[in-house]
């Protein structure tokens, strides 16, 4: 091990693991890709790597294109709906709105609907701007074959991403109206920020409680929400959070970290609602991950 390649490891280690976090939706699959990616860095004759960067993102994001697949055959046996493992950000990566768009909950839901390759080659074209002669080499595949995985991907991305683009200020103001609804406990405050057609997505992974499958419509989901909240004698917070580069909630139930809740916006109001209840996808809400495209 040199110290040049530790050197250059340690470099582009944010923008490696952004690159796995995006393709796999885990921060904890993507620490392993990592740890895979460093180990074949290690072996590596830096004199023979004409471009350290572009030699780490391939090698990365074969490693990743391999764990998906696996992870694709072990979601089909996941209990309750699947969302990707939330991460605390730092606040100024809000700022990077490309950034931001690319680790959101709603988006990364969506490139969940990707085939592997498709995922990996919508996220190194959008989301890191890489060339279609990277992307070929890093997903072997020849440049005009990736121009038509990209072109599909694109399409079906665009189909089902949100609309609109929303600030970070949208997103906070409309969290703010639902933590007021909440402290009311009234249904029409919480119909007036829920929009018609919300949808409420929880994961508790089969270890903490969560509705079984999505939840359609203002009046269910609030219904919902009330209806746990009067059942309850525990006292539930919610803490404003800056969670995947962007606004969301920390909940805590009785002082203890219970969840994330993340959200959609449109036109002010919440259009999906992402509750992550699962324990072993909440070890990365306490201490910030850095994020980069760079």
């Amino acid at each position: 091990m040199s110290d040049l390649a530790t050197e250059a490891f340690v470099t582009h280690r944010n923008l490696l693991f952004t690159v796995a976090y995006e393709m796999l939706g885990s921060a904890a699959d993507a620490e392993d890709v990592l740890q895979e990616t460093w180990l074949r860095w290690v072996q590596v004759d830096l004199d023979q790597v004409q471009d350290q960067r572009a030699y780490l993102v391939r090698t990365t994001t074969r490693q990743a294109l391999n764990r998906l697949r696996a992870l694709s055959r072990r979601r089909e046996s996941y209990v309750g709906p699947w969302l990707p493992e939330p991460m605390l950000t730092s606040p100024d990566i809000a700022e990077d709105v490309a950034l931001a768009d690319s680790v959101s909950m709603a988006l990364m839901l969506v490139l969940e609907t990707l085939t592997p390759t498709e995922r990996a080659v919508f996220v190194l074209r959008e989301a890191f701007d890489l060339s279609y002669d990277e992307i070929a080499a890093a997903v072997d595949k020849n440049p005009a074959a990736v121009r038509q995985i990209a072109h599909r991907a694109r399409q079906h991305v665009e189909a089902r991403r949100p609309r609109a683009t929303v600030t970070a200020a949208e997103t906070r103001a409309a969290l703010a109206s639902f933590q007021r609804a909440l402290a009311t406990g009234d249904l029409q405050t919480f119909l007036d920020v829920l929009a018609p057609d919300i949808v409420l997505v929880s994961d508790g992974g089969g270890i903490k409680q969560a509705a079984v499958r999505p939840i359609v419509g203002a009046d269910k989901v609030a219904r919902f929400m009330l209806g746990g909240l009067r059942k309850t004698t525990e006292t539930i917070t919610l803490e404003p959070a800056v969670v995947n580069a962007n606004p969301a909630l920390l909940v805590r139930v009785d002082g203890e970290i219970d969840g994330i809740m993340a959200v959609r916006v449109e036109a002010g109001r919440i259009l999906g609602l992402y509750y992550v209840r699962n324990p072993e996808k909440l070890t990365r809400i306490t201490t910030e991950t850095p994020l980069s495209r760079r």
